[in-house]
């Protein structure tokens, strides 16, 4: 399976194990809840869906990569201790508690949390000192005579041997006390994410046109050749941070994250051609309905790798409109929710002034944000929004000697008021841009399969779905008809090579 089907599984089995009973006991008992095996290609995301899964169900994760450790750090340290056995004095041998089987209490007492899942990842490369305790932790849960903690489901990864010249192979025994769940790579899989987070728009315009390149290994003469989902995500942050320092990105450094030289050099010779398509078809200008003339007649005239990196970059420019919109959009609702509750609800406290009750709501709402983004629950984008959200609402109190509560209503109401303006104002200029980009599409694509490119990315981002289900855009809507989302696209891309 891919690793999206693979986290919905994950998802699944939390959910499952974690059920109890009208008791309040586990409706699956510890004892049969198997330790999930996750084998698959290194550098997939297999420890990111873990932080996802997680997350979204809301326990907490201890991660480890198990290679890091010695026999020592995993089971503890022997100790002697005395014990009597029927009138006889004996020395015991026992081990202090393990180190990761500890860092699951750590974490239980910084967060609350009282369920999770332990990570332990590279499991099947373990030194041979270490290899029984492995086998010992996926068979009976435990680390030397320490069990993970009730409540604590165990999820590992290892990689296949192919992939690994240290990899161990489990033996039956202990196959048939896991869940083995095989990952296979999957460019439209790993895209979904890739979107969420933000990977850099040249990258995916460059995988859309060569999916074949997204994960490769090879074996040759010269050694091992290979680029990994990881390998994009973390050359995508160097991106960023290279154009913001405006640093050339060579072939040299593109190597140095996809180790395959010609997949490297095709990324650097397209990289330079995506800045250049930017720079001659004016993105920002289309959007802003100033588009030169040109411009058509390059577009008219341009091949099949130029028009679809053009349909990429007409995205990414909306996208920077609509993700405007949705932040601040989540920072008005979450304003506006904030009011509510401050107008409505009951003092809790006897003769408590507005300001005092305001300011009582304000500490309690940053508490709570603290605690989600310390417990991890909360995506980077969420607590952007929370910390912009919290100075918004400390400059917007209502003054000291404001005289009842309708009074001091309508003073934090004048903060609310600004900030319903600048989403007014973001919603606008999402929807005049996004006007202008289908005249340009219109005139330069038609009724061709590069439109349909193009209204397939708008309903796919999630940020672009969100802002069309209140702003109506009539053109959105026609070529929308045209669309078999999830199918459509890799059909219309496989139609345009073929020309």
């Amino acid at each position: 399976m891919n690793i999206k089907q693979a986290k919905e599984e994950i998802k699944h089995s939390v959910r499952a194990y974690l059920a109890k009973d009208v008791a309040g006991e586990y409706k699956i008992p510890a004892i049969r809840q198997r330790p999930l095996l996750l084998m698959g290609p290194p550098g997939i995301g297999k420890t990111q869906i873990m932080e996802q899964v997680a997350r979204e169900c809301r326990v907490g994760l201890v991660s480890y990569t198990i290679t890091h450790h010695t026999r020592q750090s995993a089971v503890g340290l022997p100790f002697i201790k005395e014990q009597t056995f029927q009138g006889t004095a004996c020395s015991v041998t026992e081990y202090t508690m393990s180190e990761i089987i500890a860092s699951i209490y750590r974490k239980m007492e910084e967060t609350g949390l009282r369920e999770g899942i332990l990570f332990i990842d590279e499991i099947n490369c373990v030194s041979e000192t270490l290899a029984p305790t492995m086998l010992q932790f996926l068979q009976c849960k435990t680390f030397g005579n320490q069990a993970v903690p009730p409540g604590w489901l165990i999820a590992a990864a290892g990689n296949p041997p192919e992939y690994n010249k240290s990899v161990r192979e489990f033996d039956m025994v202990t196959l048939d006390r896991v869940r083995t769940i095989s990952v296979e790579a999957d460019y439209k899989a790993w895209r979904e994410y890739a979107r969420t987070q933000n990977i850099h728009a040249a990258l995916l315009s460059y995988l859309d046109l060569r999916p074949q390149n997204f994960y490769r290994v090879e074996a040759d003469v010269d050694g091992l050749k290979y680029v990994t989902a990881r390998g994009w995500e973390d050359f995508s942050y160097l991106l960023f941070a290279y154009e913001e320092m405006h640093l050339p990105v060579t072939k040299e450094i593109t190597c140095e994250f996809l180790h395959h030289a010609d997949v490297a050099e095709d990324v650097a010779a397209y990289l330079d051609l995506y800045r250049k398509y930017q720079d001659d078809y004016g993105i920002t200008e289309i959007l802003s309905g100033k588009v030169k003339s040109v411009v058509y007649a390059r577009i008219y005239e341009a091949g099949f790798d130029e028009r679809i990196s053009v349909v990429n970059l007409l995205v990414d420019g909306l996208m920077n409109y609509l993700s405007k919109v949705s932040f601040e959009k989540n920072i008005t609702d979450a304003y506006f929710a904030f009011l509510k509750v401050y107008r409505t609800k009951s003092s809790e406290k006897e003769g408590e002034e507005p300001l005092q009750k305001y300011l009582r709501m304000l500490k309690e709402l940053e508490q709570e944000h603290a605690r989600n983004e310390k417990e991890g629950f909360l995506e980077k984008a969420q607590i952007q929004e929370n910390r912009h959200l919290l100075a918004l609402l400390k400059a917007g109190q209502p003054a000291e000697n404001a005289s009842d509560m309708e009074e001091a209503f309508e003073q934090a109401k004048t903060g609310f008021d600004k900030q319903r303006d600048y989403l007014e104002s973001a919603e606008d200029a999402a929807g005049a841009a996004l006007e202008y980009a289908f005249d340009f599409a219109e005139e330069a694509f038609g009724q061709s399969e590069e439109m349909v490119l193009f209204v397939t990315e708008l309903t796919v981002q999630k940020e672009a779905a969100s802002f069309l289900t209140e702003y109506t855009c009539e053109r959105y809507l026609k070529y929308n008809k045209q669309l078999l989302i999830g199918t459509r696209k890799s059909e219309l891309l496989s139609e345009l090579r073929q020309r």
